[in-house]
């Protein structure tokens, strides 16, 4: 009997390849079939944090990877395909002083891109010419990497664009990632091409752990990578890979959130805000409480180096992790993804409770500070820690940081101390980690389903489904939106959320509320549901956009 694998690729060899309309960039996140093995799926979960690099010959300009072909004049591709190539010559790379920083940083995994939509390849291959060897630096930049990486203990992630503008052009065909009707013998050619690449990828750089395809089709390299190499964690292409955001609510199976630093997933000289150290950490701790992995993109400079300016961003997040890396390593979501500005997730053994203190960036060294946790509760065996703190001493000050809990009807009490010496102005902006051991659920969350918004007459109507009430009696149900800031600035958006008019709900089911006369403009909304004790609980985000 033809194993599963097997069937596909025989499907893949008599398949035409389907024509792509009305493409978005959110289209590929499409999720497709799915061969990666569980165990292996778990084993990425438990990683959890991964670094992502987008590097290619046009980093020398400074503009978006790839994309400026689309559009572009027969002079501007001429010069793009035949002469940038010869100018690029990044002598200052050095493969070893990335993974050191990649470790140091607190990665467990690295995402390099072999080849994005331009079709420039990064590696030493028989399929083109349009490669890193045939540049000045002559080398093959993947190898020099991957070993490297291993080196340094790393998992090894390659990003390859089915999509190919170089091959696209040499036969004829106007580069574009919009309607791309190939016709039977130009779709076996195409296939044919990208397995060939594949082939190359996955026999001769040992093992590769994470497979990330941009572009369409993806069935070609999706089947070659699981055909070489079975343990292959395919993400793109197989799971959720959500794309310059994070979902509203989230999911206790492998999901990625794939995040520049900047706005650009290139090098980027002008033009751009990078996001600060603070914000990228509570990034990580978002997508971990609500049990996803954070893929966190850098761009090199097109000499080779990583800009001072992301350098000071890694190595910020460097300090936190060291200090704060058991809470963000082998965890699953809690019960509830946050509390307020607290967040929480679980050891994956389940044995302690991770919280999570985001919003204090004033929080002086040798003070102390009360929270009140209410989705946890204390037994007999509780004990409380601060990560990286020994409970015992604040330099240069009498203070007893001692942790300490009490459990009250409202909740579990804790008071704790940020007493480690981080910075020397007496101030750490960014998140301290309390660990709660032996503790157990004190709630049953309610669930919610965000369905959309209906648009009539200048009206919005945001509809949702309550799934369960998660043991009360009864709810208050309704909805949050805001204006959606943009697909690379939604993870920066500083606009608030602005909440619906909330209903009690006492069973199951549907229920909507009506948005009269905003502007025009595009938004986003999610459903949230408030218990009685005030806590909240949310359904994913959905954008709708009023004309």
């Amino acid at each position: 009997m033809m194993k599963p694998i097997g069937i596909a690729l025989a499907l893949l060899c008599v398949l035409p390849l389907e024509s792509v309309a009305q493409r978005k960039e959110s289209d590929d996140n499409r999720v497709g079939a799915n061969l990666n093995k569980p165990s292996r799926e778990e084993w990425l979960r438990d990683l959890g944090f991964g670094l992502f690099i987008h590097w290619a010959h046009d980093s020398q300009l400074g503009i978006v990877i790839s994309h400026s072909l689309v559009g572009a004049s027969e002079d501007y591709c001429q010069r793009y395909f035949n002469e940038l190539p010869k100018t690029f010559d990044p002598r200052k790379f050095d493969p070893a002083e990335w993974a050191r920083l990649a470790r140091v940083m607190g990665v467990k995994y690295v995402v390099f891109t072999t080849k994005h939509h331009s079709g420039f390849c990064m590696w030493d291959t028989k399929t083109t010419p349009f490669n890193i060897t045939q540049t000045p630096y002559k080398k093959d930049i993947l190898r020099e990497l991957v070993s490297a990486l291993r080196a340094e203990g790393l998992a090894i992630g390659f990003y390859y664009s089915p999509e190919d503008f170089k091959f696209l052009h040499e036969n004829g065909i106007a580069i574009n990632r919009g309607d791309l009707r190939l016709g039977k013998k130009f779709s076996r050619k195409y296939e044919d091409f990208i397995k060939a690449q594949c082939d190359e990828l996955f026999t001769q750089y040992g093992p590769v752990d994470i497979l990330f395809i941009d572009g369409d089709p993806k069935d070609p390299a999706k089947y070659t990578g699981w055909r070489h190499q079975p343990g292959l964690v395919v993400t793109r292409g197989a799971i959720n890979t959500p794309e310059q955001y994070v979902p509203g609510a989230g999911a206790d199976s492998l999901w990625e959130s794939n995040i520049t630093m900047g706005t650009q997933w290139q090098y980027k000289p002008t033009n751009d805000t990078l996001k600060s150290g603070t914000r990228l950490i509570e990034l990580l701790i978002e997508i971990r409480a609500k049990g996803g992995n954070f893929l966190l993109n850098i761009a090199p400079h097109p000499d080779g180096y990583i800009p001072k300016e992301q350098e000071e961003r890694m190595r910020e997040i460097a300090a936190w992790m060291f200090i704060n890396q058991e809470s963000i390593y082998n965890v699953r979501p809690w019960k509830v993804a946050q509390e307020g500005k607290l967040w929480f997730s679980r050891s994956k053994d389940g044995k302690n409770v991770y919280v999570y203190v985001t919003g204090e960036s004033n929080w002086g060294r040798g003070a102390r500070k009360d929270f009140l946790l209410k989705s946890v509760r204390a037994t007999d065996a509780t004990r409380i820690s601060v990560l990286g703190q020994n409970d015992k001493v604040v330099e240069y000050s009498n203070t007893k940081p001692q942790s300490r809990f009490t459990q009250t009807p409202e909740g579990l009490k804790v008071s704790v101390v940020r007493a480690q010496r981080i910075y020397n102005n007496y101030k750490w902006p960014n998140p301290i980690v309390i660990k709660l051991e032996n503790v157990e659920p004190a709630l049953s969350p309610p669930k919610v389903v965000t369905k959309g918004a209906k648009i009539a007459a200048g009206n919005v109507t945001l509809t949702a489904r309550l799934d369960d009430l998660g043991g009360a009696d009864a709810v208050k149900a309704g909805f949050l939106y805001r204006p959606y800031a943009g697909f690379v600035e939604n993870t920066t958006a500083s606009a608030e959320w602005k909440q619906t008019a909330m209903k009690s709900l006492a069973a199951k089911g549907s229920y909507e509320a009506t948005l009269p006369g905003l502007p025009k403009g595009e938004y986003e909304c999610r459903a949230i549901v408030l218990q009685n004790n005030g806590l909240s609980a949310n359904g994913d985000t959905v954008r709708f956009a009023i004309k």
